[in-house]
Parts: structure tokens; C-alpha cells; sequence
């Protein structure tokens, strides 16, 4: 996904709705938010600049977040990524993970 219009002032937004839903930032990078979701596993939500790439196996938890966006900020949805950072994504269906080259 990625904002129709960015200001400088919505990664704070941003930032502050993610951690009221229950999101933790990361310890490491401040870029990374992520959840544990009732079966266990988890999401994560990776923002670089006006990008935000959420990662899941479940992708129904995947389209509600969606929606809580898209009713806070004005976004727009670019289908399942293939690049971030200048890196190719790679999903081998048969194994169930993703690979970055």
C-alpha cells in the first residue's frame, strides 16, 4: 500500500494508530510493527517512506487491516508487492515462504 498524499506529520498518525490497535514497534527498527494474532502467528508491517508492505499467512487479517487504513489515511493498494528496497520477492507457494534476492 502507499499514501495518496503524504504529509510529514502522518507517519506520527500512522505511527500512534498502529500502537493503539495493538501493534508493537520493534526494538530494533523503528520502521517495524508487528502483532501476534490469535492462531499465533504473526503480522508485520514494514513503512520506507511513503510505502507499507504487510507481511502475513493470513490474508483475511491482511484485508481487515486494510480497511482500518483506508479509513484513517488516504492509501492506495498496489497488490502483492515484487520489490522493496531494490530487492526481488520471491514466493514458493509449496513451502510457504518468501525469499528476497
Amino acid at each position: 500500500m502507499t499514501w495518496n498524499s503524504y504529509q510529514g506529520n502522518d507517519i506520527k498518525i500512522f505511527d500512534t494508530f498502529i500502537l493503539e490497535h495493538g501493534y508493537f514497534r520493534s526494538d530494533y527498527v523503528s520502521y517495524v510493527h508487528f502483532i501476534k494474532l490469535l492462531n499465533g502467528s504473526f503480522m508485520y508491517l514494514l513503512l520506507y517512506v511513503y510505502d507499507l508492505l504487510i507481511v502475513s499467512k493470513n490474508m483475511s487479517e491482511i484485508n481487515s487491516l486494510k480497511d482500518q487504513l483506508n479509513g484513517k489515511f488516504e492509501m492506495k493498494d498496489l497488490d502483492a508487492a515484487k520489490k522493496i528496497l531494490g530487492m526481488e520477492i520471491y514466493k514458493d507457494l509449496n513451502v510457504e515462504k518468501l525469499y528476497l534476492s
